[in-house]
């Protein structure tokens, strides 16, 4: 089994191979969907580097590419440049059969484990983290990835908070998809994405007028 340290580090590697001039459209297509409606990309913004981790692990982990019809974790084993290691066969594996995609509240941090509450399953759960402890506000619900090894979860880098103010249409929403398997939790995901990336845009505007089904104000 491999380290988290060598985990991530096979990780950036595949999210590199991906990013090369090889994939550029597909990597342009990609930015234009994921960051349509969300606000400018600025590099000076405190959230930037966050903001760029959420994209590459949706990009890599959720985005068929239109070349393939898959994702790009699911056709690394044919990208013969990569020269995939036993770490990057194990950083694959670990993604493919452990990584769980949810929005998450936290409940309790005890040293460097958080235990949290998926809202989807209505599960708690522990995650060892040492590095994320001070980005969390009890008051947000939150986005991530996780991933497991040596049995214990860990988070990807990609983030997306949304303000206490929009729980009330969070919970009423995840409680649709809980009672509806056809509909899948990632779209509902990527649209309070964006919605928290308007609310970054106009401060002037209520959250519960952007956290919404009815967008009156045609933001």
């Amino acid at each position: 089994m491999i380290t988290v340290e060598q985990f991530e580090n096979s990780y950036h590697k595949l999210l590199t191979h991906f990013g090369t001039a090889q994939f550029k459209d597909e990597l342009n297509a990609a930015r234009k969907e994921f960051f349509e409606n969300a606000g400018t990309l600025d590099e000076n913004k405190p959230n930037y580097t966050l903001r760029m981790n959420q994209f590459y692990d949706w990009y890599f982990l959720t985005r068929p590419m239109r070349g393939y019809m898959q994702t790009p974790l699911n056709v690394c084993d044919i990208q013969r440049e990569l020269r995939l290691t036993e770490e990057d066969l194990a950083t694959i594996d670990i993604l493919k059969t452990t990584m769980s995609h949810s929005l998450f509240e936290l409940i309790k941090v005890k040293g460097d484990e958080l235990t949290l509450k998926d809202l989807f399953k209505d599960k708690k759960v522990t995650v060892k983290s040492d590095q994320h402890i001070f980005d969390f506000d009890e008051k947000e619900f939150f986005e991530a990835r996780l991933i497991e090894i040596s049995g214990q979860k860990h988070f990807l880098k990609g983030f997306c908070f949304h303000p206490e103010s929009a729980q009330k249409f969070i919970l009423s929403e995840v409680k649709v998809y809980q009672k509806n398997a056809d509909l899948n939790p990632a779209d509902f995901m990527m649209r309070l994405n964006k919605m928290r990336y308007k609310f970054e845009q106009y401060r002037h505007v209520k959250p519960e007028m952007i956290y919404t089904n009815e967008n009156k104000l045609g933001l």
